[in-house]
Protein backbone atom coordinates (compact mmCIF):
# COMPACT_ATOMS: atom_id res chain seq x y z
CA UNK A 1 0.00 0.00 0.00
CA UNK A 2 2.73 2.61 0.42
CA UNK A 3 4.62 1.48 -2.67
CA UNK A 4 1.01 2.45 -4.29
CA UNK A 5 0.64 5.48 -2.71
CA UNK A 6 4.17 6.66 -3.41
CA UNK A 7 3.62 5.83 -7.27
CA UNK A 8 0.49 7.75 -7.28
CA UNK A 9 1.79 10.77 -5.87
CA UNK A 10 5.05 10.27 -8.02
CA UNK A 11 3.07 10.82 -11.11
CA UNK A 12 0.74 13.68 -9.81
CA UNK A 13 4.11 15.56 -8.04
CA UNK A 14 6.51 14.48 -11.32
CA UNK A 15 10.21 13.82 -10.91
CA UNK A 16 10.72 14.94 -6.82
CA UNK A 17 8.11 13.09 -5.63
CA UNK A 18 9.60 10.32 -7.68
CA UNK A 19 13.37 10.29 -6.29
CA UNK A 20 11.71 11.23 -2.73
CA UNK A 21 9.83 7.79 -2.93
CA UNK A 22 13.05 6.21 -3.55
CA UNK A 23 14.68 7.02 -0.56
CA UNK A 24 12.19 5.23 1.86
CA UNK A 25 12.85 1.83 3.48
CA UNK A 26 10.11 -0.95 2.05
CA UNK A 27 9.09 -3.65 5.15
CA UNK A 28 7.17 -6.39 3.14
CA UNK A 29 5.73 -8.45 6.04
CA UNK A 30 6.22 -12.12 5.44
CA UNK A 31 4.70 -14.43 7.84
CA UNK A 32 4.27 -14.56 11.20
CA UNK A 33 3.59 -18.12 13.54
CA UNK A 34 3.31 -18.87 16.88
CA UNK A 35 6.10 -21.33 17.55
CA UNK A 36 6.51 -24.12 20.29
CA UNK A 37 8.50 -21.53 22.70
CA UNK A 38 5.70 -20.70 24.76
CA UNK A 39 4.55 -16.32 24.80
CA UNK A 40 7.34 -16.40 21.43
CA UNK A 41 6.68 -16.10 17.33
CA UNK A 42 8.61 -16.25 14.26
CA UNK A 43 8.12 -13.09 12.25
CA UNK A 44 9.57 -13.39 9.04
CA UNK A 45 10.16 -9.47 7.44
CA UNK A 46 11.64 -8.62 3.87
CA UNK A 47 12.91 -5.01 3.88
CA UNK A 48 14.46 -2.77 0.90
CA UNK A 49 16.77 0.18 1.04
CA UNK A 50 17.33 2.77 -1.77
CA UNK A 51 20.72 3.66 -2.49
CA UNK A 52 22.03 5.48 0.69
CA UNK A 53 19.15 5.24 2.87
CA UNK A 54 19.44 4.01 6.78
CA UNK A 55 17.44 1.68 9.31
CA UNK A 56 18.20 4.13 11.93
CA UNK A 57 18.83 2.28 15.70
CA UNK A 58 16.39 0.53 16.58
CA UNK A 59 15.95 -2.82 18.65
CA UNK A 60 13.58 -5.63 18.69
CA UNK A 61 12.23 -7.42 21.33
CA UNK A 62 14.67 -11.20 20.31
CA UNK A 63 17.02 -12.32 18.38
CA UNK A 64 17.08 -11.74 14.96
CA UNK A 65 18.75 -13.49 11.78
CA UNK A 66 19.64 -10.77 9.06
CA UNK A 67 20.42 -12.39 5.27
CA UNK A 68 21.30 -9.89 2.67
CA UNK A 69 19.32 -11.00 -0.53
CA UNK A 70 20.84 -8.36 -2.51
CA UNK A 71 23.41 -5.42 -2.41
CA UNK A 72 25.37 -4.13 -0.18
CA UNK A 73 24.43 -3.53 3.51
CA UNK A 74 26.30 -2.01 6.50
CA UNK A 75 25.23 -3.00 9.92
CA UNK A 76 26.42 -1.33 12.71
CA UNK A 77 25.68 -3.14 16.27
CA UNK A 78 25.90 -1.13 19.68
CA UNK A 79 29.45 -1.60 21.29
CA UNK A 80 31.07 -3.05 17.44
CA UNK A 81 32.99 -2.07 14.68
CA UNK A 82 30.53 -1.84 11.23
CA UNK A 83 29.82 -5.05 9.82
CA UNK A 84 29.41 -4.78 6.03
CA UNK A 85 27.44 -7.81 3.88
CA UNK A 86 27.27 -8.08 0.66
CA UNK A 87 24.05 -10.63 -1.10
CA UNK A 88 24.35 -14.12 0.53
CA UNK A 89 25.94 -13.13 3.53
CA UNK A 90 24.15 -13.05 7.05
CA UNK A 91 24.37 -11.43 10.51
CA UNK A 92 22.80 -13.10 14.02
CA UNK A 93 21.76 -9.84 15.95
CA UNK A 94 21.17 -10.76 19.74
CA UNK A 95 17.69 -9.70 21.57
CA UNK A 96 17.77 -6.14 22.36
CA UNK A 97 20.91 -4.91 20.82
CA UNK A 98 20.65 -1.68 19.41
CA UNK A 99 21.79 -1.61 15.51
CA UNK A 100 21.64 -0.05 12.53
CA UNK A 101 21.56 -0.51 8.70
CA UNK A 102 22.55 1.14 5.65
CA UNK A 103 22.75 0.17 2.03
CA UNK A 104 26.26 1.46 1.38
CA UNK A 105 26.20 0.11 -2.16
CA UNK A 106 25.27 1.83 -5.76
CA UNK A 107 21.68 0.43 -6.13
CA UNK A 108 19.25 -1.58 -4.26
CA UNK A 109 20.18 -3.57 -1.64
CA UNK A 110 17.40 -6.06 0.10
CA UNK A 111 17.55 -8.29 3.51
CA UNK A 112 15.29 -10.97 4.72
CA UNK A 113 15.06 -10.50 8.37
CA UNK A 114 13.93 -13.58 10.29
CA UNK A 115 12.71 -12.70 14.44
CA UNK A 116 12.25 -15.15 17.11
CA UNK A 117 10.10 -12.37 19.40
CA UNK A 118 8.42 -12.08 22.30
CA UNK A 119 4.95 -12.90 21.22
CA UNK A 120 2.47 -9.23 21.09
CA UNK A 121 5.48 -6.84 21.49
CA UNK A 122 6.27 -4.30 19.26
CA UNK A 123 8.73 -5.80 16.49
CA UNK A 124 11.18 -2.51 16.19
CA UNK A 125 11.24 -0.66 19.07
CA UNK A 126 13.17 2.89 18.44
CA UNK A 127 16.53 3.73 20.35
CA UNK A 128 15.95 6.29 22.87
Amino acid sequence: MKMIQAIALALVLGGAATAHAEQQLQRSDLIKSDIDVPGHEAVQVRVDFAPGVLAPNHSHPGEEIAFVIEGTLEYQLEGRQPVTLKAGQSLFIPSGVVHSAKNVGSGKASELATYIVRKGAPLVVPAK
